[in-house]
């Protein structure tokens, strides 16, 4: 029986339409200002790269909302469902170490290949031309996936909340979108991303204390620990401990777990959108950025699905609920709608809003990142390297912008041929890394290996994808007894194929390895990359006051070089003791004894969730505005001094009055009376900070 959307069609238009002009115009005005008072001229280096300035916190929030997809929400919550707290759990566990261990790859893409726009010009520096086109079919075959994934998930919770048509949305939500991140660049992106997080964070809080403490028809860990008991009398979950829904060994869990870990590597590692954002962090800030980042975001999947999944188990009896009295659809709870029921059975339409506005927010800030990634591979990897070698910087920024909006129409229009064909947003969370992972260890290696030949680069990516498929719909057929949605969706044809696609380059990069010998690349022609010739954009003067733009010595890249060095070192270190500590030290024990929650336990694995998500708040919601705070005193002083009267906006775009964000001390202004001395220590801070 059809649910009836608890808000009316009007929200629906007004949260896509209204808060996607509200953030167009927001950052329409932030761009404006920046240029107008921090000298931030747009060019195609500061549309793709930042100036390569940004500092740890904003890379951090940049990272926490990245990679908080509309299917970190929805997927973890529904996963929640189906498996109890292990579902949360092997979420968020599995989809953070790939953030953790790609620390160690921004660090030696920035000393490798410190004037690199994108991961492919890597490639393309090592290998030539036809690696290079390999690696970017993998690469934008990725941000299909994860937009579709995007659009799928959003239209379809949009659509059950207020009834809005799903095609529409899928047209319409990126269009908010797509205007801000072509008047913005990648500047924007980050920007939004903070705002986006901060707003996510506090309702994933609100869920939480409604959940736990304040609802008056749950309000206590106990209430849903009750009913979690009985749920698991009435309906025990196969192959969990117990049949319960409160105990880490879960069979089906822990085969979603393999294949949570397995395709969120090929999101990562070949998603030119985490490239970009190591490109964009000051060189000195990259590898906080990404630890802190991948550390706050654990939190938001875990506490949001251990909320709002178990609510919804624990409520399916309570009139209060959509469904009431049945069991919630398998179709809708692989369309991602698990969140959603939970919110408006919680907290009424209340709840129906806040759910649409964290889905709005996920899934419009992760799509901007895909932009920037998607349009940075055409102008660079396509336009410049193949098309137009010679191409000017106004002509950069002219592609940068045509592939921005091209990207989100054409998008518009495959989600919305995946949901006439029936292609939910959990189908496409399984089935990505069957696409993409076979990619993942040739694409780290390329940065970390000098010994990988041109052969193993070449062939082990499409070989795994043959091998991939292969694997996941014979395993499918064999299960199933034919090819449908439905059995080649199953568990088990998804596992086989996802690690086939990830582990399958370890068998023939070592043949290749064997019969073609090691490589002896000296890193030298990484090195030679050259950033974009933005010289018929502005005067050479004025190109040198723009953030990052500056000129360096040899000793201040010596000096970058040693940090980047010790920075490899210690993000290795990190890397490794968090994984151990995510993937065995925590759950094993609990997953290999089967223990069973006690109401004590399962009390302060809550807390814990909500401290760490307190945790989050701190590192990217307040955090950012500290590191920034030097930045924003300077503009708004200029903002008022402006609007006033008193200062022409002029003065910020002589040498002397050179506001340079990468700065940690002072007001950023320059007063002539401080001579060159200060000018050149400007100049080097950019590089150093």
């Amino acid at each position: 029986m059809p649910i009836s959307p608890p808000l009316s069609v009007g929200w629906g238009y007004g949260i896509v339409l209204g808060l996607g002009a509200l953030f167009a115009f927001g950052m329409v005005l932030v761009t404006w200002i920046l240029k107008r008072y921090n000298n931030e001229l747009q060019t195609s280096e500061m549309f793709s790269t930042a100036g390569r300035t940004v500092k740890s916190g904003l890379v951090a929030s940049a990272v926490v909302s990245s990679w908080t997809w509309a299917a970190t929400l929805l997927q973890s919550s529904a996963v929640s469902y189906k498996y109890g707290v292990s579902g949360p759990f092997w979420y968020a566990s599995g989809a953070t170490v790939q953030i953790l261990l790609f620390a160690s790859i921004a660090i030696e893409l920035k000393r490798r290949a410190p004037n690199a726009h994108t991961f492919l010009e890597v490639i393309k520096a090592r290998f030539g031309t036809t690696t290079h086109l390999v690696f970017t079919v993998f690469g934008i075959m990725t941000n299909i996936l994860v937009t579709a994934m995007l659009l799928t998930g959003g239209a379809a919770v949009i659509s059950s909340l207020t009834g809005m048509n799903t095609v529409a949305a899928c047209f319409l939500l990126p269009v908010g979108v797509v205007v801000y991140t072509m008047f913005g660049g990648i500047k924007a992106t980050f920007l939004t991303d903070y705002v986006h997080t901060v707003m996510l964070l506090i309702i994933i809080l609100i869920f939480a204390f409604t959940t736990y403490a304040t609802s008056n028809v749950l309000g206590s860990p106990k209430a849903v620990f009750d009913l979690l008991v009985t749920a698991a009398k009435t309906h025990p979950v196969s192959g969990n401990s117990g049949g319960s829904y409160l105990t880490m060994q879960s069979k089906e869990g822990a085969i979603f777990f393999v294949i949570n870990i397995v395709g969120n590597f090929g999101t990562v590692f070949c998603d030119n959108g985490y490239y970009n954002k190591a490109i964009a962090a000051s060189p000195v800030h990259a590898l906080p950025g990404y630890i802190i980042g991948g550390l706050s975001w654990f939190a938001i999947p875990w506490l949001c699905a251990t909320t709002m999944g178990l609510a919804a188990l624990a409520l399916e009896t309570n009139p209060v609920f959509p469904t009431f009295p049945n069991r919630m659809d398998p179709n809708d709870v692989s369309a991602g709608l698990v969140l959603p029921y939970a919110a408006v059975a919680l907290l009424g339409k209340g709840g129906a809003v806040a759910t649409l506005l964290i889905v709005f927010m996920a899934v419009t800030s992760a799509m901007s990142s895909e932009l920037i990634a998607v349009s940075s591979i055409f102008t660079y990897d396509i336009y410049q390297t193949y098309i137009k070698p010679d191409a000017s910087g106004r002509r950069l920024i002219y592609m940068s912008h045509c592939c921005v909006v091209g990207f989100g129409f054409f998008m518009a229009a495959f989600s919305t041929g995946l949901w006439y064909g029936n292609i939910s947003l959990g189908y496409i969370y399984l089935m990505m890394g069957v696409i993409i992972s076979s990619a993942v260890i040739p694409a780290t290696l390329t940065l970390m290996w000098d010994g990988f030949n041109w052969y193993a680069a070449t062939f082990s990516p499409p070989l795994g994808l043959v091998c991939s498929l292969i694997a996941w719909l014979v395993t499918a057929k064999k299960q199933g007894g034919s090819l449908s949605v439905a059995s080649t969706g199953a568990n088990d044809p998804m596992l086989a194929g996802n690690v086939v696609a990830l582990l399958s380059p370890l068998i023939f990069v070592p043949i290749f390895t064997l019969v073609f010998g090691m490589a002896k690349y000296d890193w030298q022609s990484m090195r030679a990359i050259r950033r974009g010739d933005d010289s018929d954009m502005a005067s050479a003067d004025d190109l040198e006051l723009v953030p990052g733009a500056s000129n360096t010595t040899e000793a201040e890249d010596a000096e970058e070089q040693r940090k980047l060095l010790r920075a490899s070192f210690i993000a290795k270190t990190m890397t490794v003791i968090l994984t151990l500590g995510l993937l065995v030290l925590w759950p094993m024990p609990m997953y290999g004894t089967g223990y069973i929650f006690s109401e004590k336990f399962f009390t302060g694995w809550v807390v814990v969730g909500i401290m760490w998500l307190f945790f989050s708040v701190f590192c990217v919601g307040l955090y950012p505005l500290f590191e920034g705070r030097h930045s924003l005193k300077h503009n708004f002083r200029s903002i008022w001094m402006d609007i006033t009267g008193n200062e022409h906006p002029s003065k910020h775009h002589r040498a002397e009055a050179t506001y340079t964000e990468g700065k940690e001390e002072g007001t950023g202004v320059v007063t002539p009376e401080q001579g060159n001395e200060k000018e050149i220590m400007e100049k080097s801070d950019v590089r150093a900070q």
